[in-house]
C-alpha cells in the first residue's frame, strides 16, 4: 500500500488515499500527528529496538551495534525493564517521560533538524539511522494498525535544504539516513518530494484555472520557497519538473522562533544581560547554548563537565549570582528542551492573544515571565527576515510576479511572517493553506501518482 509520509521537524504525519481522497492517519489517539520526539531511557536502547524490529539486510550491522547491544542489556537489568518493554517512547508520551525524568535518560526532539549536519563522525550518523529508523518503525506500526493492512511504498517530504552550510554533501546525507531509516522500517520503495512542492500539490487541486505559486512553507526546522506554475493544465502531468521555476530553502523554521524567544525573554532570568564584578557583560555564548537544542555542539557543549565548572566559578565573580544559579540548575537537570518549550508555548500564544505568561517553576519556585506580542516580535525579527529574503530569492530566480503566495506550516500563518512578507515583496495576495496537513495531502497524492 502507498502512504504519504511528512517526517517533519516538529511533526510526523501520514495519509493514503481512499475513494480518491487523502486520508490522514491517526498516529496519536485521535490526532493525524504525532510530535517529533523521542525519550529512552538509556541511549543503547535505541539501537536495541532497531535490532529487534527493523528489517536489517546489512550483515554488519549488530556486529558494528556490538557495543551498544551489550550496554542494551545491562540497562535493561538495571531499569528492571521485563522483556517486552523497549525502554524507549515516542510522541506526546516522549515529551511526558522527558518532563518527569529530564536527567535520567535520552531525549531527542526534531531529529531531522540534524541529519544534515556537517563533521558527523561515521557512529554519530549510525547513531541518527537508528533515530530515525526507530521513529518510522513506530509510525509505520501505528499506520498498519490502523489500515489493517502493510505499507510497502513511500513519498517522503524533504526540505530544499538541510543545513546552511555543507550545500548538497549535507543534502546527500540526510536523504541518505533518511533512506536507510525508511528501508530498515519495511518500506520497498522510497521517493522524495521537496515539502513545499508537496504543498503546493494540494493547492493545486483547487485551482480552476491555472496561475504561477510562490509556495511558503515554514516548517518545524527549515523554511522552503517553490515558484510553480499551477493548475488544471499542469496537475495531471506525472513529470512536473518543467513546471518548478525556483526552490530556495534554509535551516530556519518554527524552532528557530521558539530559540529567539526563550533567549531574548527567559535567558535574562539566568543571568543573561547582566554583569560580572569587574564590570564586564555576562558572556552570551553561555546562554546561545543553553537554548540551541537543534544544535549538536550547542547542547554538547552546555551539558559539558568542563562548563559545569566554569559555571560553579563565575557563581562568586558575578553581580546577580541567584539568576546565574538558574542556568547551573538548568544544565544540572538536563532543563534545555522545557525552557525552549515555554518559548514555544509562548510563540503559539502570542499569535492570538496580547501576552503569555512563561512557567519556569521547574527552575525554581513560583518563577513566570510575562511576554507580549512586542517582545515576541522584538525577539524573531531577524529570522522572519530570513524567511522573507527565501521568498524574495525565490521570485528573483524565477524572473516572474506570482500570481499568489501560498502559505503552510505550522508558522506560516504569522500575522508578523505576513507582515515581512509584504515588506520584502509587495502587495500580493496571500492564500492560507493547512498548517499541518496539506504537506503530507500533497505527498499523498504524489505518492499515488508515481507508484502503479
Amino acid at each position: 500500500m502507498k502512504v504519504g509520509f511528512d517526517y517533519g521537524s516538529s511533526n510526523c504525519a501520514m495519509g493514503v488515499m481512499k475513494n480518491g481522497e487523502v486520508e490522514l492517519l491517526r498516529l496519536e489517539q485521535d490526532k493525524h500527528y504525532l510530535p517529533s520526539t523521542m525519550y529512552a531511557m538509556h541511549n543503547a536502547l535505541i539501537p536495541a529496538f532497531v535490532h529487534r524490529h527493523a528489517v536489517i539486510t546489512d550483515p554488519d550491522y549488530a556486529q558494528s551495534r556490538q557495543g551498544l547491544l551489550s550496554v542494551a542489556q545491562q540497562a535493561k537489568r538495571d531499569l528492571d525493564l521485563a522483556s517486552q518493554e523497549t525502554g524507549v517512547f515516542f510522541g506526546q508520551q516522549a515529551i511526558n517521560e522527558y518532563i518527569e525524568f529530564p536527567e535520567e535518560g535520552f531525549y531527542v526532539k526534531s531529529p531531522k533538524s540534524f541529519f544534515g549536519a556537517v563533521g558527523l563522525k561515521p557512529q554519530q550518523v549510525a547513531f541518527f539511522e537508528d533515530i530515525a529508523t526507530a521513529m518510522m518503525l513506530e509510525i509505520k506500526q501505528r499506520a498498519e494498525s490502523q489500515l489493517q493492512q502493510t505499507l510497502t511504498d513511500t513519498v517522503i517530504g524533504r526540505p530544499v535544504n538541510f543545513q546552511s552550510v555543507g550545500g548538497e554533501e549535507s543534502n546527500q546525507q540526510a536523504i541518505s539516513i533518511l533512506t536507510t531509516a525508511a528501508k530498515r522500517a519495511g518500506f520497498q520503495a522510497v521517493d522524495f518530494l521537496f515539502e513545499p512542492l508537496a504543498a503546493g500539490i494540494e493547492y493545486e487541486s483547487r485551482l480552476e484555472r491555472d496561475k504561477l505559486v510562490l509556495v511558503v512553507d515554514i516548517g518545524g526546522g527549515t523554511s522552503d520557497c517553490s515558484f510553480v506554475r499551477m493548475g488544471p493544465s499542469y496537475r495531471d502531468n506525472d513529470q512536473r519538473q518543467q513546471d518548478f521555476l525556483a526552490h530556495t530553502g534554509k535551516r530556519v523554521g518554527g524552532n528557530d522562533l521558539d530559540i529567539a524567544l526563550a533567549y531574548h525573554q527567559l535567558m535574562p532570568l539566568c543571568g543573561l544581560g547582566s554583569k560580572m564584578n569587574s564590570g564586564l557583560p555576562m558572556p552570551s555564548q553561555l546562554y546561545w547554548q543553553a537554548c540551541k537544542i537543534n544544535d549538536i555542539q550547542s547542547q554538547l557543549d552546555f551539558y559539558s563537565d568542563k562548563l559545569t565548572r566554569e559555571l560553579k566559578s563565575m557563581l562568586r565573580d558575578v553581580a546577580e549570582p541567584d539568576k546565574l544559579a538558574r542556568l547551573l540548575t538548568i544544565q544540572q537537570n538536563k532543563l534545555t528542551h522545557q525552557v525552549v518549550r515555554e518559548g514555544e508555548l509562548g510563540k503559539i500564544a502570542l499569535s492570538e492573544q496580547e501576552q503569555f505568561n512563561a512557567d519556569l517553576s521547574f527552575i525554581g519556585a513560583h518563577l513566570t515571565q510575562t511576554i507580549t506580542q512586542q517582545d515576541f516580535a522584538d525577539a524573531v525579527m531577524l529570522n522572519l527576515e530570513q524567511m522573507g529574503a527565501l521568498a524574495k530569492e525565490a521570485i528573483s530566480q524565477a524572473g516572474a510576479k506570482p500570481d499568489v503566495i501560498y502559505l503552510t506550516g505550522g508558522s506560516a500563518q504569522s500575522p508578523l511572517l505576513k507582515a515581512t512578507l509584504a515588506q520584502q515583496i509587495g502587495d500580493i495576495e496571500m492564500v492560507n493553506g493547512d498548517n499541518f496537513g496539506s504537506v503530507t495531502a500533497g505527498l499523498t497524492k504524489w505518492a499515488d501518482k508515481i507508484f502503479k
